[in-house]
């Protein structure tokens, strides 16, 4: 399970340090549905993302720091929840991207499941 867990880490902070990028990269203004964001949030939002990539590697260096895998799957999840709320209130009726952050929060659920309950650090 460790293994299994340990290869969800690494992908999900590959995914979310390309999303952080491309937040940096692009405006909120690039996916319809998210235009109701701040700009100052969607950087913040950017800066977080890289905190949890972090948060995602750093057990593997320093196993005291195991708590913070967990957490950043948590944080990622929350991000992931918040689009899709934003994204059903924009009224916008393409769902490709409700889909998508809906399948990587169900992914950073069993991450911080794994690590919190089945495989702790």
């Amino acid at each position: 399970m460790n293994i299994v867990l340990w290869v969800l880490q690494v992908l999900l902070a590959i995914h979310t340090a390309m999303g952080a990028a491309w937040k940096f990269k692009h405006t909120e203004r690039s996916v319809v549905s998210l235009r109701a964001i701040p700009h100052g949030a969607w950087l913040a939002l950017g800066a977080v993302e890289f905190l949890c990539v972090v948060g995602l590697i750093v057990p593997a260096i320093v196993r005291a720091a195991g708590v913070l895998a967990p957490v950043a799957a948590v944080v990622i999840a929350a991000e992931m929840l918040l689009f899709c709320g934003v994204h059903l209130r924009s009224g916008d009726r393409h769902h490709s991207h409700l889909v998508y952050w809906l399948v990587v929060a169900a992914v950073c659920a069993c991450i911080a499941y794994g690590r919190f309950v089945l495989s702790p650090f």
